[in-house]
């Protein structure tokens, strides 16, 4: 595992972003972990995510792209903090854009975008922070292609929780790739967080919960 990887781990269990413990999630399941990027509240806890975010970005999908969109609300740290680690760690210059929950009608700026338009042959990498059923992309993917004839070069997420998407078999993350042909990573994987905390933060008895959800709803 890279050692970036390691880091964003210790950073989740660090920010009290990722916790253990018992929570019922938005899809009704009862799950053992939970992950929250609202927790990210600070000027030095975006600066670090903005970069761990970069040099996932960097490493799946290279720097060939224009815009980072981020879907509102949360998307739209993410897609600022990447947006300026990218030009620090690899000078790399790219325009963030994110959609609003209403269009506005007056000024310069009306419209349903906020920060950069999206113009005819912009490649564009989507930013989130977790997809467990993909039903959220399903609403963004509209939102991008819509705005002009772009092309989607990704999806990047910061943990791919590895659960069934709404087919039932097949990964959400599979099931994104599948339906609309585009890459999906993340920076890391829920198995890559267990390994990483097994026998610390993640004792005997709450090891033994996670491999029972992922019995339950892990992809295979």
């Amino acid at each position: 595992m890279e050692e970036y990887k390691r880091q964003f781990i210790d950073f989740m269990v660090e920010s009290k972003v990722l916790k253990f413990g018992e929570f019922t999630l938005k899809s009704g399941r009862k799950s053992p972990f939970f992950m929250n990027a609202g927790a990210y509240v600070t000027g030095l806890q975006l600066k670090r995510l903005g970069e761990f975010y970069a040099h996932a970005i960097h490493d799946n999908f290279g720097l060939d792209f224009d815009v980072l969109f981020g879907p509102a609300y949360k998307g739209i740290p993410l897609a600022v903090s990447c947006a300026i680690a990218l030009h620090d760690l690899y000078g790399k210059e790219v325009r963030y854009c994110s959609n609003r929950k209403e269009a506005k009608d007056h000024g310069a700026d009306k419209g349903n975008l906020l920060g950069s338009d999206l113009g005819d042959g912009d490649r564009v990498v989507m930013i989130e922070d977790v997809t467990t059923s993909g039903k959220s992309i399903d609403e963004t993917y509209p939102i991008v292609t819509g705005a002009a004839a772009t092309e989607v070069k990704g999806l990047i997420v910061s943990l791919d929780r590895m659960e069934v998407g709404k087919g039932g078999k097949a990964s959400a993350q599979r099931e994104i790739q599948e339906r609309y042909g585009f890459p999906v990573a993340s920076i890391v994987t829920m198995a890559e967080v267990v390994e990483a905390l097994d026998g610390t933060v993640i004792t005997p008895q709450l090891k033994v919960a996670i491999d029972g959800y992922y019995e339950k709803y892990g992809a295979r």
